[in-house]
């Protein structure tokens, strides 16, 4: 089976490679804007830049993916509430390119979404929750979903949420690693505990995907991990697991805090469909601090 992967040097993107690099049933492709950040073993790398539809056209024509999962967006919550046409041109126009190329090579198409596409008004959520985006971020995904679902391709959505983990380069960081880095530095920090989600391992959510391509599922599928937990109570887990001084994290509320963007106050995901149809079992959230532990060093 060919995979292509778009977004192949993102969190998701390094993960998901790494797993089909070492899946000897696979060819992959791994494609990303400017040059891939790690080596791979048997798959192939192609410069990509998805904004862009004579290259989605060209790339997608030469190599002919039987799948194409599509990670690369635009997920900078705030950044997109302020840069409103580059968001689009990332999480809109980009979909449209990649649809239309799949729909010339017959390839089957995964499409990563959010949890950021509902209001938060209650949760966790299942496939059939009602989206209604409080941000310009969830909205964006919303429209990429809409692209996917009208096209002639087959498809599956696969929506995730709040995604912790480590890259090769460290260059972007998240809710986990945060908390570990300031506590080792003792600085204090504050923290919410007034939003709910259900936080995912990038293993976790990167196992969901080629379990999906395998299967060449069809439809929507929640993708994270089970547990709601607020960011204080990521907080706090991370400083026990990691025996750092929870004394350095304060708690707060949303209200204190003057974003861009709106966040929806409550969602995280139920994964029954997942687990049922899919085979997807994610780790713990203590366990998912191991992997990342073990890959920290």
């Amino acid at each position: 089976m060919k995979i292509l992967v778009t977004g192949a040097n993102g969190l998701l993107g390094q993960k998901l490679c790494s797993l089909l690099d070492d899946d000897s049933s696979v060819n992959l492709i791994a494609t990303a804007k400017g040059k891939l950040n790690y080596s791979l073993s048997h798959g192939v790398f192609m410069p990509l830049d998805v904004t862009e539809p004579q290259q989605v056209n060209e790339v997608m024509t030469l190599s002919r993916p039987d799948v194409v999962i599509h990670t690369a967006a635009m997920t900078q919550v705030d950044q997109c509430e302020i840069e409103k046409e580059k968001c689009w041109l990332s999480n809109v126009s980009a979909v449209e390119y990649v649809v239309a190329a799949c729909e010339k090579t017959g390839s089957y198409l995964i499409h990563i979404s959010t949890d950021f596409i509902f209001n938060g008004n209650h949760g966790p959520l299942d496939e059939t929750a009602v989206p209604d985006p409080v941000s310009y971020y969830g909205e964006s995904k919303l429209a990429g979903e809409k692209v996917v679902q009208k096209s002639n391709l087959k498809w599956a959505i696969l929506r995730t949420v709040l995604v912790y983990g480590v890259t090769k380069d460290m260059s972007r960081s998240n809710i986990v690693l945060w908390v570990k880095k300031s506590l080792e530095e003792g600085k204090s920090i504050n923290v919410v505990n007034d939003q709910w989600r259900t936080p995912t391992l990038a293993e976790d959510l990167a196992k969901g995907c080629v379990l999906a391509a395998k299967k060449k599922a069809i439809g929507i599928y929640n993708i994270s991990g089970e547990e709601m937990m607020t960011p204080y109570d990521i907080a706090i887990r991370t400083a026990k697991f990691f025996q750092l001084d929870s004394s350095l994290i304060n708690v707060t509320d949303s209200t204190k805090f003057k974003q861009p963007a709106r966040r929806p106050p409550k969602t995280g995901f139920i994964i029954e469909k997942a687990k049922k149809e899919l085979g997807y079992n994610p780790h713990s959230f203590e366990q998912g601090l191991g992997v990342l532990k073990g890959q920290i060093g």
